[in-house]
């Protein structure tokens, strides 16, 4: 595993806040597809002038359905430390499309090798925290047994915690044994990334995620709760018979647990994200005359910083050094 000699963080949100940029023209008018287009294109460029040699772990789907930010896709001046990258260049594209709160770029970098690149099993069982409760948490244990080590870890009572969980029709035994053990909840239309930041970052007003989600968004949201001592359990989740077909030929444990170290098997991880629409974690991209301004979130693991990012740009200025049309 190589190891990363320099601080890239203000060179990512770069690409961040560019992709936000773009997508940013698509709020409210209803088309998610020219929302993420446009993400996409300004991140690849960007990306392409960071001195490194990145491999897209994460990204946009496999090479053919995808024509950039495919997974393994190479990114990067080829000059630098060997990295690996997980992207979602609009996380929310509905959230973008309907002019919806909490829609962002995210970005995880982290050493060759050390991210888990699972592409077979799209989703995974989720449980993750900030670090005043790192370590209580238990993927296998009650609904009700994790909101009391929750609020005993905050020194609070199981009614001053907010779960944040996918508004999504196979949680409602999870959301039924939440409001049974008297906790509150936030429930959101997509975007669990965001939730799991949330759960990790004081002033949000939540406590912890649960629930099924995305197995490339486990991996992303692992990465940001390293680098602020979060923790997080995981277990694979097959939706359906094909993916019950690939558990048994694989051989595969869906009773195992994947802890935050096992997602993320690196010392040094990068993590950025910029908003899209001003959200609990991120003000959204606002625009003026000629210019627009950003609200970013970067943070790297080994130092323990976490920086909050607010950039007013002269989209003029940027077209004349650039090939993306700032318009």
């Amino acid at each position: 595993m190589t190891t990363i000699t320099r601080n890239l963080s203000l060179e990512l949100v770069r690409v961040t806040e560019a992709a936000a940029l773009m997508a940013g023209r698509w709020m409210g008018r209803g088309d998610k597809e020219a929302a993420d287009g446009a993400a996409v294109d300004a991140l690849r460029q960007v990306l392409d002038t960071i001195d490194m040699q990145g491999v897209v772990v994460i990204g946009e789907g496999q090479k053919d359905k995808a024509p950039m930010l495919y997974t393994g896709e190479e990114v990067g001046t080829g000059q630098g430390p060997e990295v690996d990258i997980a992207v979602d260049p609009v996380e929310g594209t509905r959230l973008v499309a309907q002019g919806m709160p909490n829609s962002i770029v995210i970005m995880a970098v982290a050493e060759r090798g050390s991210l888990y690149g699972w592409q077979d099993i799209a989703y995974m069982e989720k449980i993750a925290v900030g670090p005043e409760a790192a370590g209580v948490i238990d993927i296998d244990a009650p609904v009700a047994v994790n909101l009391r080590r929750v609020a005993d870890a905050k020194g609070v009572d199981i009614s001053d915690l907010t779960v944040v969980i996918l508004d999504r029709p196979r949680h409602e035994q999870l959301i039924a044994d939440v409001r049974e053990a008297g906790a509150r909840m936030k429930l959101i239309l997509d975007g669990d990334v965001a939730g799991g930041l949330m759960a990790a970052m004081p002033g949000t007003g939540i406590d912890l995620l649960m629930g099924i989600g995305g197995s490339p968004e486990a991996v992303i949201t692992a990465c940001a709760l390293k680098c602020v001592g979060g923790d997080m359990q995981t277990r694979l989740w097959p939706r359906n018979d094909e993916e019950r077909r690939i558990v048994e030929e694989q051989g595969l444990d869906t009773s195992k647990v994947w802890e935050i170290g096992d997602l993320v098997q690196s010392e040094d991880v990068f993590f950025v994200a910029t908003g899209i629409t001003d959200g609990e974690l991120l003000r959204g991209v606002h625009y003026f005359a000629d210019g627009a301004t950003t609200h970013s979130l970067v943070m790297r693991e080994r130092s323990g910083t976490v920086r909050y990012v607010e950039s007013s740009h002269r989209l003029s200025k940027l077209r004349e050094m650039s090939n993306i049309p700032f318009d």
